[in-house]
C-alpha cells in the first residue's frame, strides 16, 4: 500500500543536531491534517444515503404528492443508481484537475442545494432534476472516499474504512427512521426529505479549510500523482469482477431501499411501521459496516463472506415473498447481514490496489458500472410490481441477479492486484 502523503520533505541537514527539530513538527501537522480528513470523511459518508432511504420511506406520499406511475415511482428510486454511474465516471478526471478537497466541497454544496430544491418545486420533472443534482454531489463522494482512506491511513485501512461505513449506515437509517415523523410532524413529505438538507451543509465545512489551503490537493493525490500512472481497470478480468460484484449487490440493496417499505405497507403494515422495518435493516447493518472492512484486510480469501453473505440474501428474498408479515424481524436481520456485501465491497477496492492512483481508477470503474448495472434494480421491480400486482416475480428477479453477484463476488474473492495486470497501467 501507499504511504500517507506527507509534507514535501526538507533538503537534508549538514547535521544530525539541525534535522532533529523538523519531524515532530512534520508529524503534528500530518496528525493534524489526518484528524480533518477523517472528520471530513465522516461527515461526508452520514449524507451518502439520506437522500435514498427518506425518500424510500415516504415514496407512497411522494407518488401521490407528485401523482407518479409505478414505472415513474420506479425511475424515482432508480435515479441514485444512474447518477452514480455518469457523475461518479466523471471523479478522476475531476481529481486529476482539482484538489480532493475542492471536489468534496463542490460535491457536497450540490447536494445540500439539491436536497433543499427538490422539496420546493410543485412538479415531477423539476423534482427528477434537483434529486439528480443532488445525487451528483453524492456520485462523486463515493468515489472519493476510498482513495483518501489509501491516500492518508494506509496502515488503518479497515479501521477507518468501517468507521466511514458505519457513519454511512447510520445516517441511512436515521433518515429512514425518522422521515415519516417529521413530514407527519410538519404535516407534509416535503419536510421529511429536505431537512436533510442542513445535515449536508455541515459536511462541507471540514473541507473548506483544506480546499483553501495552497497545495494541500497535490498533497492528497491530485493532478501531478494522477498524471505520472494511468489505470484502466476495463483492461482486466478483475475490474470487471469487482464492477459487476458491485453492480448487482448495488441492485438488490437500492430495491430493497426503494421498496421495501411498500412491500410491508402491502403487508398490513402501518406506514411508521414500515418505515421503522426499512429502517432496522440500515440500524442492523451498522455492527456490520464496522467490522466488515477489518475482516476483509485478514482474511486470505473472500470466499466464506461471499457464501455467507449470498446465502443470508436468499433466505431474506424467499421469507419476504412467501411470509411477509409472519417473520419479518428475521428477514430484516438477513437482508442487514446480506447487505454487508456493500462494505466488503468497498473494503475490497482498497485491498486489490497497491497505488492510490489504483484505488481511484477501480472504484470509478467499479462504481460507475457498477450502478449502471443497479440502474436496473429499482425500475424493473417497480414495472414487475405493478405488471403483477404482487412481489413474487420482483423477488424472483432479485435472486437471479443474486445468483451473478455470488458467481463474480467468488472471482475476486482471491488475492491479487489490479495493478499487476500489465494491460491495466500506462505511464503519462
Amino acid at each position: 500500500m501507499s504511504a500517507p502523503a506527507p509534507p514535501a520533505p526538507a533538503p537534508p541537514a549538514a547535521s544530525g543536531s539541525a534535522a532533529a527539530p523538523a519531524p515532530p513538527r512534520d508529524s503534528a501537522a500530518t496528525r493534524r491534517g489526518g484528524l480533518l480528513v477523517l472528520v471530513g470523511m465522516l461527515l461526508v459518508a452520514v449524507n451518502l444515503r439520506t437522500a435514498m432511504t427518506s425518500l424510500g420511506a415516504l415514496l407512497d406520499e411522494v407518488r401521490t404528492g407528485l401523482q407518479l406511475s409505478g414505472a415513474m415511482a420506479g425511475l424515482v428510486t432508480t435515479m441514485p443508481a444512474i447518477a452514480f454511474a455518469v457523475f461518479g465516471a466523471l471523479t478522476p478526471w475531476l481529481v486529476r484537475r482539482f484538489s480532493p478537497a475542492r471536489v468534496l466541497v463542490v460535491a457536497m454544496a450540490a447536494l445540500t442545494v439539491g436536497q433543499g430544491l427538490r422539496v420546493l418545486v410543485g412538479g415531477s420533472v423539476t423534482f427528477i432534476a434537483t434529486s439528480a443534482l443532488a445525487l451528483a454531489g453524492i456520485a462523486v463522494a463515493n468515489i472519493l472516499l476510498p482513495m483518501l482512506v489509501k491516500q492518508y491511513f494506509p496502515g488503518r485501512a479497515g479501521l477507518v474504512t468501517g468507521a466511514y461505513m458505519m457513519a454511512l449506515t447510520a445516517g441511512a437509517t436515521v433518515a429512514a427512521a425518522a422521515a415519516v415523523p417529521v413530514a407527519h410532524a410538519f404535516g407534509s413529505w416535503r419536510a421529511g426529505l429536505g431537512v436533510w438538507a442542513g445535515l449536508a451543509a455541515l459536511a462541507v465545512l471540514p473541507w473548506l479549510p483544506l480546499a483553501l489551503r495552497r497545495g494541500a490537493g497535490r498533497r492528497t493525490g491530485g493532478p501531478a500523482a494522477a498524471g505520472r500512472l494511468l489505470v484502466r481497470p476495463a483492461r482486466t478480468r478483475l475490474g470487471w469482477a469487482m464492477a459487476i460484484y458491485f453492480g448487482t449487490q448495488s441492485l438488490g440493496g437500492y430495491a430493497v431501499m426503494g421498496w421495501l417499505a411498500q412491500l410491508f405497507r402491502d403487508a398490513g403494515y402501518s406506514p411508521r411501521d414500515a418505515g421503522l422495518l426499512l429502517a432496522a435493516v440500515t440500524a442492523l447493518g451498522v455492527p456490520i459496516a464496522l467490522v466488515m472492512p477489518a475482516v476483509v484486510h485478514r482474511l486470505r480469501t473472500l470466499r466464506p463472506l461471499v457464501l455467507i453473505l449470498s446465502a443470508a440474501l436468499v433466505v431474506a428474498y424467499l421469507g419476504l415473498a412467501l411470509a411477509p408479515r409472519g417473520a419479518a424481524a428475521a428477514w430484516v436481520g438477513l437482508l442487514a447481514v446480506g447487505h454487508g456485501a456493500f462494505p466488503l465491497i468497498l473494503a475490497a477496492i482498497g485491498l486489490r490496489t497497491r497505488t492510490a492512483e489504483g484505488t481511484v481508477a477501480l472504484s470509478a470503474f467499479a462504481q460507475s458500472t457498477g450502478y449502471a448495472i443497479a440502474a436496473l434494480g429499482p425500475l424493473l421491480v417497480g414495472i414487475l410490481y405493478e405488471a403483477t400486482a404482487g412481489w413474487a416475480v420482483p423477488i424472483g428477479f432479485l435472486i437471479v441477479a443474486l445468483a451473478v453477484q455470488t458467481a463474480a463476488g467468488l472471482e475476486i474473492a482471491r488475492p491479487r492486484f489490479v495493478e499487476d495486470d500489465p494491460r491495466a497501467v500506462t505511464n503519462r
